[in-house]
């Protein structure tokens, strides 16, 4: 039998302990009602031509961004490897040269 992978973190080492699920790697424990409630609510971000946009996914950017704080300017083209998906206005989570960014996903085309 197949468990499922960790909602969290995605991990597939996850096992089963009494009626609940465990993840070794990040320690989130959830039960199979838990999991179905997840994929329902599964949250659903679009880059800037409408194309839905998951975790780990590759984007490029569309228009030079200003950094909030400082006089550093992200030019466009820029290629952003490995985002994550977050709730909230700046809806991707990413590194840029090193520095964690949040981004809002307006401004972003999948590669």
């Amino acid at each position: 039998m197949s468990l499922p992978p960790c909602p969290k973190c995605h991990s597939e080492y996850t096992y089963e302990d009494g009626a609940q699920y465990v993840c070794p790697e990040c320690a989130h424990e959830w039960n199979e009602a838990d999991a179905a409630a997840a994929s329902d609510d599964a949250l659903e971000v679009k880059d800037a031509n409408g194309a839905v946009l998951q975790d780990g996914d590759t984007v490029v950017l569309i228009k030079d961004l200003k950094v909030k704080g400082s006089s550093m300017v992200i030019k466009q083209g820029t290629k952003v490897k490995g985002i994550r998906l977050q709730e909230g206005d700046h809806n991707i989570g990413c590194k840029i040269d090193g520095s964690a960014m949040n981004l809002k996903s307006e401004f972003v085309k999948k590669a």
